[in-house]
């Protein structure tokens, strides 16, 4: 089969089409899928880049979010049939032409299978931290970093629960996330002071999405460390962070699903680049600037 890979870390040059490899197949309690689509996501070029700290030994594909086509269906597997339209979480590398998914829902059908694959990592880092925050129905969150792939989310999930939902952005992201029931406020110096009037009753709980320092204001703002989890700033002044290492929260691919299938969240796909390419959605990926998702169209 056809696949992007690299034999050793470095910048994203080291990522190459190789079209000679072996297919993966699909073991007990999983399912292959003919890839459409794989998301790009900030492990993604992490791992690539050596700055994961993981060492690469033999050819590796990079990737874990896809969406597609099934087309082998593992022993033990229920509720879903060759042929079924997914989106989910690759056991083997998603930039390729198969893939093995260990973790999956139905893909909406009014979805497009370049956003079904920017879903699935976004969504389920995005419940992970809410469950754990625990921030409840007509309580007040603040999301630092609001317009990326897991803040975006985040807000609307939140949205959905009840919750009032304030979250920092850039200027340029503020009609997106007004149009989306979320209060924007800008980010940078002073942040809580700009806050603080959009939430006259307080701030209840906070998540940092973004990983730029806002944890002290986030921690000002609701009072209490242990009310503030990051994802993303591990050394986070006594905050709570979550990696997933604590266990994940893969029941929100069908979550988000239906959320979409209902018209109730977005996911904007900023980006599309073919396989050829994969070195500069990796670029686009880690530049921070992508304003959305960065996917690669597999073919």
């Amino acid at each position: 089969m056809r696949a992007v890979r690299f034999t050793e870390t470095g910048p994203s040059s080291v990522l190459h089409v190789d079209d000679d490899v072996p297919e993966p197949h699909a073991g007990p309690g999983r399912i292959r899928i003919a890839v459409v689509a794989a998301g790009v996501n900030a492990w993604d070029w992490k791992v690539r880049s050596g700055l994961a700290g993981i060492p690469v030994t033999a050819p590796r594909i990079p990737g874990g979010d896809a969406a597609g086509v099934v087309d082998e269906v593992g022993d033990g597997v229920t509720g879903v049939a060759v042929g079924d339209e997914v989106f989910g979480v690759a056991a083997s590398g998603a930039t390729a032409q198969h893939a093995v998914l260990a973790h999956w829902a139905v893909k909406p059908s009014a979805l497009s299978f370049a956003t079904a694959a920017g879903l699935p990592t976004p969504a389920e880092t995005a419940v992970r931290a809410l469950d754990l925050l625990g921030v409840a129905a007509g309580r007040t969150l603040v999301i630092g970093g609001a317009s990326g792939g897991v803040g975006l989310t985040a807000a609307q999930i939140a949205r959905e629960r009840g919750v009032h939902v304030i979250g920092t952005a850039s200027p340029s992201r503020h009609d997106l996330l007004r149009r989306l029931g979320i209060t924007p406020v800008a980010y940078g110096d002073g942040l809580a002071a700009r806050v603080r009037p959009l939430a006259p009753d307080g701030v209840d709980r906070a998540l940092d999405a973004a990983g730029h320092g806002v944890v002290p204001d986030l921690i000002a703002l609701t009072g209490d460390a242990a009310h503030v989890v990051s994802i993303a700033d591990f050394s986070a002044h006594g905050a709570r962070t979550t990696d997933g290492g604590e266990g994940r929260s893969w029941d929100a691919l069908a979550e988000v699903a239906a959320l979409i299938e209902a018209g109730r969240l977005e996911v904007p796909v900023a980006s599309e680049f073919p396989m050829a390419e994969a070195g500069a959605a990796h670029d686009l990926s880690e530049s921070g600037h992508a304003g959305g998702r960065v996917v690669i169209v597999v073919g």
